[in-house]
């Protein structure tokens, strides 16, 4: 189900056909280093996390991370969306792109568009968004969005430390 779209990207929800490029997402040094070893490493693992983790959040609160997909090739090349997890009081926002997609205002292009959406579409007022304290190029993407830096969280009891930021009204 598309949630919305931009002049180059296509934004949808997950579904079960997405396993393979969910191994190929979460299996990349990046995803590891700056959000964790989701421990996905095979078709079960990735639609394991798919049912529990996006798939179970729509169902929950109507919204979670989607698909992000070139609209010209149909290929999915990474996520984005809204999280409303137990630990933060607001929704916040979260992106990843395949590396090979980088550097080409994929992720700025996406996260603008939901955060359009959230705002608009669902109502949603303040949104912030978590980061990992080395991952400068997230930092820099979410202080072109708007976002400023609010705070430093831990999600979890011996969990590492986290920069909150928060989206300028």
């Amino acid at each position: 189900m598309q949630v919305v779209e931009t002049p180059r990207l296509r934004i949808r929800r997950f579904d079960a056909r997405d396993g393979a490029f969910i191994v190929d997402l979460l299996s990349q040094p990046s995803w590891i280093r700056f959000i964790g070893d989701k421990g996905v490493k095979t078709h079960e693992d990735a639609l394991r996390y798919l049912e529990h983790g996006p798939l179970a959040m729509y169902r929950r609160v109507g919204f979670g991370l989607y698909a992000v997909e070139l609209k010209e090739t149909g290929h999915c090349i990474g996520m984005c969306g809204l999280i409303k997890r137990e630990s933060l009081p607001d929704v916040d926002l979260g992106f990843a792109l395949l590396p090979s997609y980088w550097h080409n205002g994929y992720a700025f292009e996406a996260a603008t568009a939901v955060l359009s959406y959230g705002k608009e579409s669902l109502g949603l007022g303040r949104i912030v968004a978590i980061v990992s304290k080395d991952n400068d190029r997230s930092r820099r993407l979410l202080e072109r969005l708007g976002f400023h830096h609010e705070c430093a969280v831990t999600l979890r009891p011996n969990d590492d430390e986290l920069d909150l930021y928060a989206l300028a009204d």
